[in-house]
């Protein structure tokens, strides 16, 4: 393999932080399970367009190439090699400091989450997908209370329960360019599934991008409950399905996006006059770290003045911290739109 070229347009952190010199470094590395450099930046090369343009295939990615996933890692989370991660669960912690809920009109909290010794999914075999399939399935399937649900194997699902689950947005699918460069769409669909409880306010996806997407989810805003939800189906998951967790860099993720907490705790908000006042927006969400998406998730527009509004940090703070976040800008964005509704009167 040769260092190679990339367009003059690439933006990437890839782009930026492959010099020639880290590639000669690098290239002849590999993991424990073979893993190697040109696994690694496959997929920002086969898309030039990419914002990260990295995947690590396991844990040991994260040491045998730190000297790309590092500077990626800084860039990107303002995380130094000398910083650590904690983790905090605790929902007693969380202040709802008065929110007014009656702008929500949903919650959704969501983290990421792969197993304990297995490679990850770039370069886990089809029979350890399989067996985390079970192992995994198993688990969720024991599941009681209210998060007592049903598993959904995606081989062989009939067209009745396919059908079911697209209306409900809750399918996943293949054909995602970034992940298919980065090996994670391999012998779709064996090994993946889907489960979600019987009130519909507690899903995993299994082996998309990591190998559990742990979802809690509910109409309106109460985000105590539906974070007291999640904190709960992960303490269960992993009573039997260790997580693969760095004392470093917290929750260990395929996207280096994603590491830490890997969470994303998120709003569906309707601030139709903040909508039309974007300068002001952003200056609030900038200020309690959020980011705003339209409606129907990233690069897309808002609909009727809904928007999603979500944590942006995710590495170097607790997962109390980053819902904390959440809250406090969105309670600081309500307050700005009952402002605004006041002057258009």
């Amino acid at each position: 393999m040769t260092y190679p070229t990339f367009p003059k347009d690439c933006t990437s952190m890839l782009c930026k932080h492959l010099s020639p010199e880290l590639f000669e470094t690098l290239k002849d590395k590999e993991t424990a399970n073979g893993f190697t450099l040109e696994q690694v930046i496959n997929s920002g090369l086969k898309n030039s367009d990419s914002e990260i343009g990295v995947y690590a295939g396991d844990e040991d990615s994260y040491e045998v190439f730190a000297p790309l996933f590092d500077k990626v890692i800084e860039a990107y989370h303002g995380f130094s090699q000398s910083d650590k991660h904690h983790s905090n669960l605790n929902a007693d912690e969380l202040k709802i400091n008065g929110l007014d809920e009656g702008y929500i009109l949903s919650t959704r909290i969501r983290v990421g989450r792969n197993v304990k010794d297995m490679p990850l999914g770039s370069a886990v075999s089809k029979e350890q997908r399989n067996e985390i399939e079970e192992r995994v399935s198993s688990a969720l399937n024991a599941l009681e209370g209210e998060l007592e649900g049903e598993y959904y194997a995606l081989l062989g699902m009939s067209k009745n329960v396919q059908e079911r689950l697209i209306k409900e947005h809750f399918l996943f699918k293949d054909g995602d360019r970034f992940l298919e460069y980065a090996g994670l769409n391999r012998d779709w669909p064996h090994g993946r599934g889907i489960y979600h409880n019987h009130d519909k306010t507690f899903l995993v996806w299994l082996n998309e991008e990591d190998q559990l997407r742990i979802i809690s989810m509910q109409k309106g805003g109460d985000v105590l409950e539906v974070f007291s939800r999640l904190v709960l189906a992960m303490q269960k998951i992993e009573e039997k399905v260790p997580f693969a967790y760095s004392d470093r860099l917290g929750y260990i993720s395929s996207c280096p996006t994603n590491l830490g907490t890997a969470m994303r705790a998120s709003v569906h908000i309707k601030l139709p006059n903040l909508g039309e006042n974007m300068e002001q927006f952003k200056t609030i969400t900038e200020k309690y770290f959020l980011q705003i998406r339209g409606v129907n998730g990233e690069h897309t527009k808002s609909e009727e003045g809904i928007f999603d509004i979500s944590n942006l940090r995710r590495l170097g703070i607790t997962e109390v911290e980053a819902v904390q976040d959440m809250i406090d800008g969105v309670a600081s964005l309500i307050e700005a739109e009952k402002a605004l509704a006041e002057v258009v009167k």
